[in-house]
């Protein structure tokens, strides 16, 4: 009987039983003599009522203080999940609870307190500094920085793509550790921007007078996946039209050269990442609308999902209009030089 699950499994013909947090690892003989049954990780709402229900009873309980002793905030438990813990069970997290038990039962028998109460602003002093920064919004709208989301073995993220236009000789620029798959990811949608360029008031020759630079944020990190198309599209179209993208949406999903959106894989996740950064708008492919489903309560509250099946779709809603366009003009040395300022409405 699986405690968490509460449902029974049959091993009586079972060798032996193996957990792993990604399957990329296991030699292909070994992986394909097992049975493999995949659990999607926890999102942040179910690690906090595991946490509320569950393991803060049972640390109480091992450390021998009562309810009445010890309170530990809602508060507090997200700050634990937020900034302490980064995995895709709740192992650390309940670590991370005994700890504060531990901490908490010293202070009740030094005879110090009676009662404490463990808040939010508790956390550093009694865990010391926060080991994770979670991805947020920027907090005014950007030419060419946009929200992608990204699944990873312990949960979804925010990642942040940068695009920069330059004047140049039409070479493409790829940082940020980006696998294969980003890598074909950005060609098609430089493809793409290149078929559509009058349609979106962009100078059809950019590819042969303009450099394109995509840079994926925390370059340390290795990326890849088929499922950062659109936002690779989007911020593209942004840094070569000098539209602004509208800080508080986030997409998903692969693009083909002609545009079509292709569904993606760990949207629960993805979403759950959306909302804790502070996402508003999520645009998702249409043929992904059944894993909403799966998608947490809370998150559909506060979260407008959006289905596309075209990436035109997306652009007017994504990017800011420009607006008070002025252009100045001044001389350095005998050259004449012209300026052209935009101050978009940010939302």
């Amino acid at each position: 009987m699986d405690h968490y699950l509460e449902i029974p499994f049959d091993l009586s013909k079972t060798l032996f039983v193996a957990t792993a947090n990604t399957l990329d690892t296991i030699p292909a003989p070994l992986r394909d003599r097992m049975e493999i049954i995949e659990l999607s990780s926890y999102t942040r709402e179910e690690k906090f009522n595991i946490a509320k229900i569950h393991l803060v009873p049972k640390q109480l309980e091992r450390h021998g203080i009562k309810k009445s002793q010890l309170k530990i905030t809602d508060d507090a438990l997200y700050g634990l999940i937020d900034f302490y813990t980064r995995e895709s069970g709740v192992r650390k997290l309940e670590r991370s609870v005994a700890s504060l038990c531990r901490k908490s039962a010293k202070i009740l028998a030094n005879g110090e307190r009676k009662r404490v109460t463990v808040g939010a602003d508790s956390l550093e002093k009694m865990l010391g500094k926060r080991k994770y920064k979670p991805e947020v919004i920027l907090p005014q709208d950007e030419v060419g920085i946009i929200n992608g989301l990204a699944w990873t073995s312990v949960g979804g993220e925010i990642m942040q793509l940068e695009i920069a236009s330059m004047k140049g000789t039409g070479k493409t620029e790829l940082t940020g550790s980006l696998g294969d798959v980003m890598k074909e990811s950005a060609r098609a949608a430089v493809s793409f921007v290149r078929a559509n360029a009058e349609k979106y008031g962009i100078d059809p020759d950019f590819y042969k007078e303009q450099d394109i630079h995509i840079h994926a944020t925390e370059a340390a990190v290795p990326k890849d996946g088929p499922s950062a198309g659109v936002t690779i599209t989007t911020g593209l179209i942004s840094a070569l039209t000098n539209r602004p993208v509208r800080r508080d949406v986030a997409m998903t999903g692969e693009v083909t050269i002609r545009g079509r959106v292709l569904p993606i894989g760990g949207l629960k996740e993805k979403t759950m990442a959306a909302f804790t950064g502070g996402v508003k708008t999520v645009f998702i492919p249409k043929a992904n609308l059944p894993d909403l489903d799966e998608v947490d309560a809370k998150v559909k509250e506060n979260i407008e999902f959006v289905p596309v099946e075209y990436v035109g779709e997306i652009i007017d809603k994504a990017l800011l209009p420009l607006e008070n366009n002025s252009k100045e003009e001044w001389k350095i040395g005998n050259e004449v030089v012209v300026s052209s300022s935009v101050r978009p409405t940010l939302r």
